[in-house]
């Protein structure tokens, strides 16, 4: 069976209506009540740690949350950040703002509205150790990231980049349920569902353990140790399938790259007969593009501040 190189830019795309749908309102709500005050002369200092193509930039200003900020956006991956200079200038036209390059962003900019966006393209390891001590952000920002790092060693280094009194908003952290509806054969559900569970427990990246399958649940203790107060906490599920016009938008195209995403993590597993498995695989793509696939995976937003 050949993989197939679907495109993680447009993935990240398509993900954005299903986040949207997902994003638990109440916990915004909290995110826009407990937002420090700012103006134009005293913008926020916000950083966002995986910030992919902007999506969440284009979210916060779209769900009225911020006008006056600088915005600084890492991720790993540079190609993210080709993709969100393309992408960013021509949503900002499409609200009647202005966008303009600089080194190494972007400035979007309004009657109302100015902020100043700053793209690094770094590993957030190297990050936390060009940073460790500065108490820099009022607002830190981490959506669908948090279930792909080791919390007890990541998390305190995160929550020291924080001002005094500086709020959190950690949204969809994935907490160990992926449903695929309708079955294909239960007992082998199961079993692929649990295995892709593991191998986000025993992924390493570098030697360095980076993931958990349960990291929702498990983020109420984890920032507990660090001092940290949870303001509000809340499920914020995936959940996509077809209506009568099929999948909205690009939802499709994010159900494919999903179940890739499986057979990647699984092909070579020596738990699963590859046959079977690659037939599985078949079968899930077919029941896309047959209209007929409902997947959910259960997340939890939390909103919260951190006092050193």
């Amino acid at each position: 069976m050949n993989i197939k190189n679907y495109s993680f830019t447009r993935y990240l795309s398509a993900k954005k209506s299903v986040d949207d749908r997902a994003l638990n309102r109440g916990v915004w709500s909290a995110f826009a009540d407990n937002l420090p005050s700012f103006s134009r002369s005293q913008p926020l200092e916000v950083l966002e740690i995986g910030a992919g193509i902007g999506t969440m930039i284009e979210r916060m200003v779209d769900w009225d949350l911020l006008k006056f900020a600088n915005y600084t956006a890492i991720d790993a991956q540079t190609e993210v950040f080709d993709c969100a200079r393309q992408r960013l200038p021509a949503w900002a036209n499409t609200r009647g703002l202005q966008m303009k390059g600089t080194q190494p962003g972007l400035l979007l900019y309004g009657d109302e509205i100015q902020i100043d966006i700053q793209l690094e393209a770094i590993d957030l390891h190297d990050f936390l150790a060009q940073h460790q001590g500065r108490q820099t952000w009022n607002v830190l920002v981490a959506h669908a990231f948090l279930d792909l790092v080791d919390i007890p060693s990541v998390l305190p280094k995160l929550l020291e980049l924080c001002k005094v009194d500086g709020i959190f908003y950690f949204s969809l952290n994935y907490d160990g349920l992926t449903v695929l509806e309708p079955t294909i054969d239960m007992e082998f559900d199961s079993l692929v569902l649990d295995l892709y569970n593991q191998t986000m427990d025993n992924r390493l990246i570098a030697g360095q353990k980076s993931g958990d399958s349960r990291t929702g649940r498990h983020l109420f203790s984890q920032l507990a140790n660090t001092g940290a107060t949870v303001v509000a906490a809340g499920s914020s599920d995936w959940v996509v399938h077809p209506g009568q016009d099929g999948y909205p938008q690009d939802e499709k195209y994010f159900l494919h790259y999903i179940i890739n995403t499986i057979y990647r993590a699984l092909r070579f597993h020596p738990d699963l007969e590859i046959d079977r498995f690659e037939k599985w695989i078949e079968g899930r793509h077919s029941q896309i593009e047959g209209q007929e696939l409902v997947y959910i995976a259960h997340q939890i937003d939390f909103l919260g501040k951190f006092k050193a």
